[in-house]
């Protein structure tokens, strides 16, 4: 068992969490936002948390190049297979990135500061707590959404 594994854990319950209420949805509702102002589709939030993951711990800690366009994530579409195997995909890469960071150490690439991030420079530690908190919070996020569509919220 690696030191990162316990983490890792925790993280792939948020996703197994958010992939669940998309497949309780179906494709069509999961791509529905429900008509609130700046709602959007659970897929979308889902999606979201896939770059989030793929950013913070393989382009801030581990330096590895992550080509990101966040704007496009909130209106990201597509199906609930697709973005599971996407999901499998970055646990991968994860795993791997998280090799060789050390919790302590500072991370290899510092976001940009237009990001919405902590406002404080991370060790390797902190940014892990970031993305952990990212995913906590749009998993539930994404189970209050799935209610509200199930619910027969307009869209």
């Amino acid at each position: 068992m690696h030191e990162h594994d316990e983490y890792l854990y925790f993280l792939r319950r948020a996703f197994d969490g958010m992939l669940s209420a998309l497949e309780e949805l179906g494709d069509d509702l999961g791509n529905t936002a429900p008509h609130l102002p700046g709602a959007n589709s659970p897929y979308a939030i889902a999606y979201h948390c896939v770059a989030v993951a793929d950013y913070w711990l393989g382009h801030v800690i581990a330096g590895r190049r992550v080509d990101r366009d966040r704007p496009s994530e909130f209106t990201a579409k597509g199906d609930v297979r697709r973005l599971r195997t996407q999901v499998d995909a970055l646990f991968a890469r994860m795993q791997a990135d998280l090799c060789e960071a050390l919790p302590s150490q500072p991370p290899r690439n510092t976001p940009p500061a237009d990001f919405e991030g902590p406002d404080r420079p991370l060790s390797v530690r902190g940014v892990q707590l970031h993305v952990l908190e990212e995913l906590a919070q749009h998993h539930g996020q994404v189970q209050i959404t799935r209610d509200l569509l199930r619910a027969g919220v307009p869209a």
